[in-house]
């Protein structure tokens, strides 16, 4: 992405390198580098610091432990469970009862065959039966043809064999939340979704890139109301295996799986879904969408450009450019380059919220659709993105779509309780000055709960943090 962005963005100056540490090892695959980072980061490589080991004790995954995933997530999965035993209860009653009926019909067939009286009423019967396995068999046959089509809408029409499902190890996504977190009752009736946005237009959607978005979609079960929360990309944080650096390498060192599980463990969050999309995904879903609307300032609007002369290049389409400020209606190619934009005033943190506003915009958008047209939209999102959703979850998702409305969004660490500062061999990073501090904020943000105490793990994190952050600061 470096040599993408510089071709543009070629800067004069360049602060210089601070490598003061022997404490970081250089085994960090060169694959995994941010280049686009460099003319902020100091020397920016991620070295791992393996000294640190005072891991908190995890749980292991077992029964208990999807269990409370089913019913943290309750609000997604009720009509799943219900139509799954509405399908169990045909599936028991159904064929049971065929058998029973056969079985008898063959009893009094002998009977009556033995039973010269009973003749006339063994023929009758024989009739009755005949016609009710006629009126059966006609009754299957449409129930299949029923089925048919349902499996055509929900696996064709969607196109199904697009979908980049992603099935997670739920024993490590377990072992990533804090016992107190999957019990706590103020949580449990949200469903929490981790987003993430990622540089990538063919196959590194799973791992081996840095995700440029980290965002938490956060909804109320009860009444539909989402809060967005993006977890600014290099914020300093545990990567889940006790290596202290910018929070996307998580993703590149170990995909989704980790990614959710460095959100759990630093933000006491419980985190079991995601879903990721790539450039090319985000600015088909758009396109799809028939386009959305931005307002978009004067000091934008040459960045906008720019990054869409890049983009246009590599995917191979035609860009329309933005030519005045104002409100208006952003095609796919121009409102994915508005998510990159970050050298205006406020840098990456005002990066992050036009990522935000360009996801607010296009629920927006999608409420105002029917049914058919998401449907296109799905086919249109799904050649370019990972999830650990079902299929029937994301369908539900649509259905639904009418019924969520984003209430509010921010940005992670608080923007009171923040820094930046290099910090060795990571770079340039965002600083949550007292880590503690902010998760207690998150919670407050996310969930209403003004008194929540954070796990002894994210307290322990917090330590580490302060420490690294006074060693390196204080020079």
């Amino acid at each position: 992405m470096s040599t993408r962005d510089e071709e543009y963005y070629e800067r004069e100056e360049r602060r210089p390198s601070r490598r003061s540490s022997d404490r970081y090892e250089d085994d960090y695959d060169d694959r995994y580098e941010d280049d686009y980072d460099d003319r902020y980061d100091d020397g920016y490589d991620d070295g791992y610091d393996d000294e640190y080991d005072d891991r908190p004790v995890r749980r292991s995954g077992s029964a208990g432990a999807s269990g409370r995933r089913h019913a943290a997530s309750s609000g997604r999965n009720s009509s799943r469970s219900s139509a799954s035993r509405s399908s169990s209860s045909r599936s028991s009653s159904g064929p049971s009862s065929r058998s029973s009926h056969s079985s008898g019909s063959g009893r009094n067939g002998g009977n009556g065959g033995s039973r010269g009286s009973r003749n006339t009423s063994g023929g009758s019967r024989k009739k009755k039966s005949s016609s009710k396995a006629i009126i059966l068999l006609v009754a299957e046959v449409m129930v299949a043809c029923i089925l048919v089509y349902v499996a055509y809408t929900l696996f064709f029409k969607v196109d199904v064999t697009k979908v980049g499902k992603v099935n997670l190890n739920e024993e490590t996504i377990s072992q990533s939340i804090d016992e107190n977190v999957a019990t706590n009752q103020q949580m449990s009736g949200y469903t929490n979704i981790a987003l993430f946005g990622v540089d990538s237009r063919e196959e590194e959607l799973t791992k081996n890139t840095r995700s440029d978005t980290i965002m938490i979609a956060s909804i109320n079960n009860a009444n539909g109301d989402i809060k967005l929360c993006s977890v600014y990309r290099d914020t300093y944080l545990n990567l889940s295996n006790d290596t202290y650096t910018k929070c996307n390498a998580a993703y590149a060192q170990g995909g989704p799986e980790q990614a959710i599980s460095m959100l759990n463990m630093n933000l006491d969050m419980d985190i079991q879904d995601f879903v990721t999309i790539g450039f090319r995904g985000l600015t088909d879903v758009v396109d799809a969408l028939g386009g959305v609307s931005i307002d978009v300032t004067d000091a934008e609007i040459s960045h906008l450009n720019n990054y869409q002369s890049t983009m246009a290049t590599e995917l191979k389409l035609n860009y329309t450019p933005v030519t005045s400020s104002g409100v208006q209606t952003l095609n796919g190619l121009q409102a994915t380059a508005y998510c990159r934009i970050r050298y205006t005033a406020g840098d990456d943190f005002r990066r992050a919220e036009r990522q935000r506003t360009v996801l607010m915009a296009c629920l927006d958008k999608a409420k105002g659709m029917s049914y058919s047209q998401l449907e296109t939209v799905a086919n249109k999102a799904f050649g370019e993105t990972y999830t650990s959703l079902d299929l029937s979850e994301i369908l539900d998702l649509l259905k639904n779509i009418a019924n969520y409305t984003v209430v509010d969004n921010n940005g992670f660490p608080n923007e009171e309780m923040r820094a930046t500062g290099t910090m060795g061999k990571a770079g340039s990073c965002v600083l949550p000055v007292d880590l503690q501090s902010n998760v207690k904020w998150l919670h407050q943000f996310l969930f209403d709960d003004m008194e929540y105490e954070v796990s002894t793990g994210v307290s322990r994190y917090s330590e580490r943090i302060a420490g690294d952050v006074s060693k390196y600061l204080s020079k």
